[in-house]
């Protein structure tokens, strides 16, 4: 596996092994990256995704680190990039813990706001660092709608999400003199087990009429990674059927 990465582009999917991460692993893998699959704990759904890319004869390979964890944050990406360069980082790991802010606890404030937002230090800065030494590379941001619109019971996911947001602009006015390039995705209502739970009459106010799937979101990143995107940067791109406009 490590010999073929050699000759392909390498990309790191933080979150990769489920729902959009999966179907963001997936397609990179078919677009011709070597796919690294970063994930928690879950280890059966890492592995899950990494038989579908075998299968359809991609390359990848798992990679787990917490991506709130500072330390290990670091030591994950020093080594990732100590032999071969990192073309391409999708930053798709998040997490939710609503509630109104009345009832909301610290521990469901500082969760979401570390893994969520705090992440974009730990795993982007030595990425960013990395990629403009090289002059080349591309980022990418999975926020959210919610960090655009604001939704109520989700004041700390949308604070995370509109945190992204703002870093991603201010990161691609620093980086773009070196050549590399970073922009934000932000899905709507998605298939995923994030939105299971979403109420039929929200859907209904969704122009398009419909809940969106991962590898709607996945085209967008595949797009972002592309020969056609080279003069896109500190971009928010919607991916949510018209909600947000």
């Amino acid at each position: 596996m490590e010999s073929v990465a050699v000759s392909k582009k390498r990309a790191l999917v933080t979150g990769g092994s489920r729902g959009i991460g999966r179907a963001i692993s997936r397609r990179l893998a078919a677009d011709g990256f070597h796919v690294i699959i970063n994930y928690r704990s879950n280890r059966a759904e890492a592995e899950a995704t990494e038989k579908l890319i075998l299968d359809a004869g991609g390359h990848c390979e798992l990679y787990p680190f917490d991506v709130s964890d500072r330390a290990a944050a670091s030591d994950a990406l020093a080594d990732i990039v100590k032999d071969q360069p990192l073309d391409l980082l999708v930053l798709c790991a998040g997490i939710r813990s609503d509630e109104l802010l009345v009832f909301m606890s610290e521990a469901q404030w500082d969760s979401v706001l570390s893994t969520n937002l705090a992440s974009f230090f730990s795993v982007v800065k030595p990425a960013v660092t990395h990629m403009m030494l090289n002059r080349s590379g591309r980022i990418v941001v999975i926020s959210s709608t919610s960090g655009e619109s604001g939704v109520a019971g989700q004041v700390n996911y949308a604070a995370a999400k509109a945190g992204l947001i703002g870093a991603v602009k201010s990161l691609a006015r620093e980086s773009a003199k070196r050549g590399v390039l970073v922009n934000a995705i932000t899905p709507g209502f998605i298939e995923t087990d994030m939105t299971e739970n979403v109420p039929p009459e929200l859907i209904k106010g969704v122009p398009l009429a419909r809940i969106g799937k991962p590898e709607e979101v996945a085209g967008v990143v595949s797009f972002l990674a592309g020969p056609d995107s080279s003069y896109i940067t500190g971009q928010v791109i919607g991916v949510n059927g018209g909600v947000y406009m």
